[in-house]
Parts: structure tokens; sequence; C-alpha cells
């Protein structure tokens, strides 16, 4: 298990496109390290990934976003995923086509 933890103001200082973006590079890496046999890697980035899921519905929590249960419904799909749970284990492309899409519109947003 790792020990980071993001700062929490200045992640909800981040918009929510810079935010799932950012989810986007710990899910994709947990996923490739995932698939290449690489355990150790896989897990760190997995918590790294959680951590800042976690972040992200604590800021929009107290923000009053209506977008909590979208993200926590990513988490759910997510981590399904990485225990090779039924059905998101068969739908790693929607989950990088849906976090890519949050990179793309945080890019676009600089």
């Amino acid at each position: 298990m790792t020990s980071h933890r993001v700062d929490r103001e200045k992640w909800a200082a981040l918009t929510i496109f810079e935010q799932l973006g950012n989810i986007y590079s710990e899910v994709g890496r947990s996923l490739k390290a995932k698939q290449a046999g690489d355990q150790e890697r896989a897990e760190q980035a997995m918590f790294r990934a959680i951590d800042l899921f976690d972040a992200t519905v604590e800021a929009l929590l107290a923000s009053g976003s209506p977008r909590v249960k979208e993200v926590l419904r990513a988490k759910e799909q997510y981590l399904d995923a990485m225990a090779d749970r039924e059905p998101a284990a068969l739908d790693l492309e929607g989950l990088d086509r849906y976090f890519m899409q949050f990179a793309m519109a945080a890019r676009l947003h600089r």
C-alpha cells in the first residue's frame, strides 16, 4: 500500500475535467501494469487512483455537485475491472473512453 495522499485543498481547486483527467492517468497505469502482470505496480497505481477518486468525491460533496453519483459509479466500474468482476472486466475499453474524454476536455480548457 502506498502512503501517498493528494493535497485535498489543491485538488478541490482543479476543475472536474482536470481531476478526472488525472484520475485517468492512474487508472491507465494500473490497468496497463495489471495486463503486463506487474501486480505491485498495478496495486500502487490503484491505491493512488482510489485516493484521487475519494478526493474528487469529497470536493464534489463540499460544493453540492450532482456529479457525485457519476464519479462513484466510475470508481465502482474501475474497481470491478481491477478485481476482474463482471461486467466491468469485459469493458476496459469503455472505461478508457470514459476517462479519456475528461483528459481531452482538461487539455482544451487550459
